[in-house]
């Protein structure tokens, strides 16, 4: 475990793999930390250097007082790849992400040489129901909107496994200001233009039974990126990366070839 010291916030993060590799960085959903991505990384192939972090006021990372906007959470990112001097890294971001990923490659194409945009979108819901989950969190904490949540995260055979009891804990043990504070930064959030401008290798992935994120909203923010491609995981939801990791793992394998990020023979 590491923490990244970056003035107003500090950042827990952790970096897998070889530290002399090609490097990809993953960004959470909302109410989640960097252990969403630990059913993954052991599938993917070898010579690959992969960092990630909690978002500010989520996991182990520091909690400034929110609400929080979408440029401090893209800022955030992009501060840690500069202290950790990353540059044309594959970028893979899930829900808000997703949308910090769209961020920063339209702030910093230095940084980003490739994106998955997964199960996310240029705008997710609207700012009066993100408003209104503000002032739930705010005035009765994250456990009485647990179980909705669950039903949108996943689909319903992972909804009827032990594991759930995993996830839905490690959801209402977030703090409840730093997840108030992220619904904010989403709420005031609408990507559509910028991310219409973005020129760089795009993979899209959604789940079939996504409650948060439905695939064709996915699909329109992909299809805003020309020469963007788009995937589909079936019996999965919002986070098709715990539902479904041997596939999801291989999605992101293809893409790392397709776009050379590796070298072929590793």
């Amino acid at each position: 475990m590491h923490i990244a010291d970056l003035g107003d916030v500090q950042l827990h993060y952790r970096v897998d793999g070889d530290p002399d590799g090609a490097p990809v960085v993953f960004a959470n959903s909302l109410g989640t930390d960097l252990r969403l991505w630990d059913a993954v990384l052991p599938l993917l192939p070898a010579g690959l250097k992969l960092i990630r972090y909690d978002l500010r006021g989520h996991g182990l990372s520091s909690e400034p007082p929110a609400p929080y906007s979408m440029g401090a959470l893209i800022r955030d990112a992009e501060q840690l790849l500069d202290f950790l001097d990353i540059r044309d890294c594959m970028f893979v971001g899930l829900s808000i992400g997703g949308m910090i990923a769209q961020g920063l490659a339209v702030k910093r194409l230095d940084q980003i040489r490739a994106l998955v945009l997964s199960n996310t979108a240029a705008k997710i819901g609207t700012a009066d129901m993100w408003k209104q989950r503000v002032q739930a969190v705010n005035q009765n904490g994250i456990e009485p909107l647990a179980d909705a949540i669950m039903d949108r995260w996943f689909a319903r055979g992972f909804r009827a496994s032990p594991d759930i009891t995993l996830w839905r804990n490690m959801l209402v043990q977030q703090s409840a200001a730093g997840y108030a504070g992220c619904c904010s930064a989403i709420a005031g959030t609408d990507f559509y233009t910028p991310t219409s401008g973005l020129r760089l290798p795009t993979l899209g992935i959604a789940g079939s039974e996504d409650g948060a994120t439905p695939p064709d909203l996915v699909r329109e923010t992909i299809d805003l990126i020309p020469g963007s491609s788009f995937s589909l995981i079936r019996k999965a939801g919002h986070l098709p990366c715990v539902e479904q990791p041997a596939e999801y793992a291989a999605l992101l394998s293809r893409f790392l070839d397709e776009t050379g990020h590796i070298a072929k023979d590793t």
